[in-house]
């Protein structure tokens, strides 16, 4: 290639690139990590989550209106609390079949309610009740379970539809979970708890959402991504994917 188009390639390369803005680098989330709403339990966790990474990932920035998608013990509920200020807020979503078959869930339900910028809201897995308007949905570990065999088999497609009518346009729906091996198949999600990531792409693209990003962070080389996530030989060290979509503005 001739020196002059060399240069014009790197310019192109350099324009298209994403620009990480003060506000959404790792460094800007430090006092939200500190926050006292959030639990000793949870900065121990802090680490192997990649915090601070997963909420620049989610572009969140105070005074936002976030969605928290299927809570499970509040984790991500605490921290959006803290990043998203007393300007912000957090509508905390756990699904009533939760609750009944764990009394945990509820407990971190009530507990996330109990928060100045938080609503707990519990609702049937199928019918998630959010206000409209939203800046960031956002799930981690949990989007396998609305293929879990005891609910019905349009629960994802009701739930990502739910989220886009939620969501304003530009918001964003970012969702983590445990990877299943590639081609794995719609009983992954029930038999390992995880979920091939091309299965999410195809069911939120279907639901109007275009894809935003793409992240390995949390990815491990070193998980066959074929044993049950609760399996001891692989429980907290599985490898996980992370997607940004975009509802178009």
């Amino acid at each position: 290639m001739r020196p002059f188009l060399s240069l014009l390639v790197v310019a192109a390369l350099a324009a298209a690139a994403p620009v990480v803005s003060a506000q959404t680098a790792p460094a800007a989330y430090e006092a939200a990590l500190a926050s006292p709403v959030r639990t000793t339990e949870d900065r121990a966790r802090d680490a192997a989550r990649h915090a601070a990474d997963a909420l620049a990932f989610a572009e969140v920035k105070p005074g936002q209106k976030i969605g928290d998608m299927i809570i499970g013990g509040g984790y991500f509920t605490r921290l959006f609390s803290a990043a998203v200020g007393p300007q912000g807020h957090v509508t905390a979503w756990q699904p009533a079949e939760f609750i009944g078959f764990q009394a945990s869930y509820g407990e971190a339900l009530i507990a996330a309610d109990a928060l100045d910028n938080v609503d707990g809201v519990r609702s049937p897995i199928g019918a998630p009740e959010w206000p409209e308007g939203l800046d960031l949905i956002f799930t981690a570990q949990n989007y396998h379970d609305l293929h879990l065999k005891p609910f019905a088999a349009d629960t994802a497609a009701r739930v990502n539809a739910a989220v886009f009518k939620a969501l304003k346009p530009g918001g964003l729906y970012v969702v983590i979970d445990h990877d299943a091996a590639a081609g794995a198949g719609p009983d992954a999600p029930d038999t390992l708890h995880r979920i091939d990531v091309d299965q999410v792409k195809r069911e939120v693209e279907a639901a109007g959402f275009v894809l935003d990003g793409y992240s390995d962070l949390l990815a491990r080389a070193d998980d066959p991504r074929t044993a049950n996530v609760f399996d001891p030989s692989i429980r907290g060290k599985t490898s996980q994917f992370m997607l940004r979509f975009r509802k178009p503005a």
